[in-house]
């Protein structure tokens, strides 16, 4: 039995949360936070970033894409609680256009 609200009672469902998009949303995490990491470092060297932080904001998009490929595919599942593949994917979708910005800014 399960207490709800600081009642006793049952929860009534088949639902569950997947793996994939558990998995989804913790990739999109660690590739925002990397990011945000890598920013703040060139902000902290006065705008000189170093050949370091390139190679991490891409391969902060690798975990991005991988992520997302892992997001959409739990939403496809059947008898699912959705906000762990949505918010994957919004987060892997996030940090792709971050970085996608970030690498295009330090090709011009």
């Amino acid at each position: 039995m399960f207490r709800i609200f600081g009642k006793e009672g049952y929860i009534f469902t088949d639902k569950k949360n997947p793996k994939w998009g558990i998995m989804s949303t913790i990739l999109g995490l660690i590739a925002g936070a990397s990011i945000c990491l890598a920013v703040h470092r060139t902000y902290l060297n006065k705008g000189s970033a170093l050949m370091q932080y390139g190679a991490v904001v891409l391969l902060a998009m690798i975990y991005a894409v991988a992520g997302l490929v892992m997001g959409i595919r739990s939403l496809n599942e059947k008898d699912i609680f959705r906000i762990f593949p949505v918010m994957g994917i919004l987060l892997n979708v996030l940090t792709i256009i971050t970085s996608g910005i970030i690498l295009y800014l330090g090709v011009v």
